[in-house]
């Protein structure tokens, strides 16, 4: 390797000075060295002069698992965050429509009064439920539970 150092920092230095040729002097002759105390290019010891090598035994970690009571555990997960939202409804609308909006514009949903809101996790529809008032605060009762089989098939 210091021989190919050697040879492309000539090729680099020509007539550039003598910094670069006193580099790669120093580079042969670490090299030389090297090879001298029992070393190659790379730096690996030879094995006659590690000595004595053993193979080195490990304990074993294997152990039983614990025994699998067929129903995941979902303690781990009851405390994780979600956001659910209910959609009153929705519209296509062009963006010069979007545009001319103003304070006190109406725009026309795709769902009649009174018609059940859908109750969504993380953007996942799970339910649906009618508009209630719980001290002074909206809030929803549910009407339909969508279920888990459902879900799973929408989200195939």
């Amino acid at each position: 390797m210091a021989d190919e150092w050697a040879a492309a920092m000539e090729q680099q230095s020509e007539g550039e000075g003598s910094v670069e040729d006193e580099w790669a002097a120093a580079m042969a002759e670490a090299e030389k060295a090297d090879v001298g105390k029992g070393k190659s290019k790379d730096g690996i010891k030879n094995s006659a002069e590690l000595g004595n090598i053993q193979t080195a035994s490990f304990e074993s970690f294997e152990t039983s698992a614990p025994p699998s009571t067929g129903t995941p555990d979902l303690e781990v997960i009851l405390d994780i965050p979600v956001t659910i939202s209910m959609e009153v409804g929705s519209t296509e609308i062009a963006i010069r429509n979007l545009l001319q909006l103003n304070q006190g514009s109406v725009i026309e949903l795709d769902r009649l009064a009174g018609e059940p809101l859908n109750v969504l996790v993380n953007g996942t529809l799970i339910a649906h439920g009618e508009v209630v008032m719980v001290n002074e605060k909206f809030g929803i009762r549910l009407t339909d539970v969508i279920s888990p089989s459902e879900r799973i098939k929408k989200l195939k």
